[in-house]
């Protein structure tokens, strides 16, 4: 969900005025955060889920199903029936991008005694009957990764138009700015990353082609006034909408931050979690969402993509700023480091000036290399000792896989680690299978000390490969061959590379490619990784898992999604 701050929205040309003051600001916010919290050690373990939902209307009479655009409404009772008479409320309500949606989380933090797994289906089944029981006849709650009607006419209830030539924050040629949230955040967020990139974003995601598909399969699209022919890929669905990425529906997953590696199974759990095929009414040739709610926000300018040369901008970026992370934070993965990482060098130094870890250092400093998207006129000038607005502007818009979070101002809560790349689940039982899983496999690497760790521009290619078709079963992924060698960053060698890099020999002798068979089940040839995981991890996650992963449908029947 990410700041939300109230007030008076900026335009985009006035938020940029005020880069600078919000980058410099920011990161005197992080030190304060970071001087206080600095010897905050041993926490207990504490977790939790975030499942985004969509409201939807059932018509039999006329055999449609749409989008109900009162998630505004709905929330505001669930609050009202919850958290506001209760703070032990034992689920709590936010809102999300779409007006369509709302997010539900546990009301407070489970444990890490194997009683607090038994309570994590039991909690989705409490939000999601608890949601329902607000709802109009004929509405139901949904928690489907991306709507398969998204963007086509009448998609919504009640039913708007989009308005690609007139006064509108998207602009988008399939999208309504009314299935927006109404909270300024969202609409700015949409309008400034618009401007920002100096056209529409463009989302191109690859047709699957049956008997019946034509090819090239091109569309034409009557009120485009060129941009959208431009942009337009042939075999491809395109998009040119915020909503198309942000108004999916993700499962994500948050701890307390320890030194544990299970960022290389995002692209695991990413395969296996595959839930988003469809895209404005076409069958796609793909099963994931991430690339596309990457492109859904991608604010680069063309010099910032490397389309022109640098002259307004001061960075090439080689990313959007919904994508995979670009650097480790421990040790163990610094010599791992391999892909290139743009950071601002003056907000670097005087993070290392002020003490802060190299690492956690060039973290940051690349974080910063973007502008603020949203800004509140009320909110420019902040007391940086007691607020963190600024930091959170630039933090909670880089949408990584995995998200670092300090703690907020003057509060008990410690660090924590939000785990991102997972798709939601139809059911509460899957959804419960996969979180549980998780926080099992971390107890599971820290307790034996297995090292995961491979260099990142691998794992940026393991990300490409879990969102293909039928990756779950046909994909291969670059994976550690021995998990039991563990790291010592005293005995290891000081990397001579340049960030870190390592030889490509030295590399290719740690990991090779793997099916997810071989990862999940392993074979006589390898480590046998997880079957060493797996019996060590309660029969509960074990039950959880293997039930979920069964009966993963493989084929593609048409092109053609619920025609009207």
């Amino acid at each position: 969900m990410g700041l939300l701050s109230q007030g008076s929205p900026l335009n985009w040309e006035e938020t940029k005025k005020h880069a600078d003051h919000v980058r410099k600001h920011g990161i005197l916010q992080f030190l304060n955060i970071y001087n206080k919290v600095k010897e905050r050690q041993k926490d207990v373990l504490k977790w939790g889920d975030e499942v985004e939902y969509m409201l939807v209307e059932m018509d039999d009479k006329n055999e449609k199903v749409r989008l109900v655009l009162n998630g505004k409404d709905v929330l505001e009772i669930l609050q009202e029936k919850g958290e506001k008479i209760n703070p032990n409320h034992p689920t709590l309500w936010r809102p999300e991008y779409g007006s369509y949606m709302i997010e539900g989380t546990p009301g407070q933090p489970y444990g890490g005694t194997m009683s607090e797994f038994n309570t994590v289906e039991d909690n989705m089944g409490k939000r999601r009957r608890e949601a329902a029981s607000v709802l109009n006849k004929n509405e139901t709650l949904l928690t489907v990764t991306s709507f398969p009607r998204l963007g086509c006419p009448g998609f919504t209830q009640p039913e708007y138009k989009p308005t690609p030539v007139e006064k509108g924050v998207s602009k988008s040629l399939f999208f309504p700015d009314e299935a927006i949230n109404r909270h300024p955040r969202f609409s700015t967020l949409t309008r400034n990353i618009r401007h920002r990139r100096g056209e529409k974003v463009a989302i191109n995601v690859p047709i699957f082609k049956d008997k019946n598909t034509p090819s090239p399969f091109v569309e034409t699209f009557p009120e485009d006034d060129g941009e959208a022919a431009r942009a337009a890929l042939p075999d491809h669905i395109y998009m040119d909408a915020m909503g198309f990425g942000m108004g999916n529906c993700c499962l994500c997953f948050q701890k307390c931050a320890e030194k544990l590696f299970v960022l290389l199974f995002m692209f695991v759990q990413m395969a296996l979690s595959a839930a988003s095929p469809f895209y404005r009414g076409f069958v796609s040739d793909i099963d994931c969402r991430w690339g596309v709610i990457s492109a859904s926000v991608d604010d680069r300018t063309r010099e910032e993509r490397g389309l022109e040369p640098l002259k307004n901008n001061k960075f090439k970026i080689n990313k959007s700023r919904y994508d995979s992370i670009d650097s480790y934070l421990s040790c163990c993965g610094e010599k791992y480091n391999d892909i290139e990482l743009t950071i601002d060098e003056d907000i670097n130094k005087q993070l290392l000036d002020a003490g802060i870890d190299k690492l956690l250092a060039q973290h940051i400093a690349h974080l910063f290399i973007r502008d603020p998207l949203s800004l509140f006129q009320e909110k420019i000038h902040l007391d940086d000792e007691n607020e963190s607005d600024h930091f959170e502007n630039l933090q909670s818009t880089n949408w990584q896989t995995m998200r670092f979070k300090p703690p907020p101002p003057n509060s008990d809560i410690g660090w924590r680690v939000e785990f991102r790349p997972m798709e939601v689940q139809l059911t509460d039982f899957e959804n419960s299978a996969y979180v549980v899983f998780i926080v099992l496999l971390t107890r599971v690497i820290l307790s034996y000390k297995l090292d995961f760790l491979i260099p990142l521009s691998k794992v940026d290619e393991n990300m490409k490969v879990a969102q293909k078709r039928n990756a779950v079963q046909e994909g291969m992924f670059y994976f550690r061959k021995d998990a039991f060698k563990g790291c010592n960053p005293v005995l290891e060698p000081p990397s001579t590379a340049q960030n870190g890099v390592e030889s490509e020999a030295k590399d290719s002798e740690e990991f090779t490619l793997m099916s997810i068979d071989t990862i999940i089940n392993g074979k006589v040839s390898v480590s046998l990784l997880f079957n060493f995981t797996f019996q060590r991890v309660s029969t509960i996650g074990l039950s959880y898992f293997a039930k979920t992963i069964q009966n993963i449908p493989t084929e593609r029947t048409h092109t053609l999604l619920w025609s009207m």
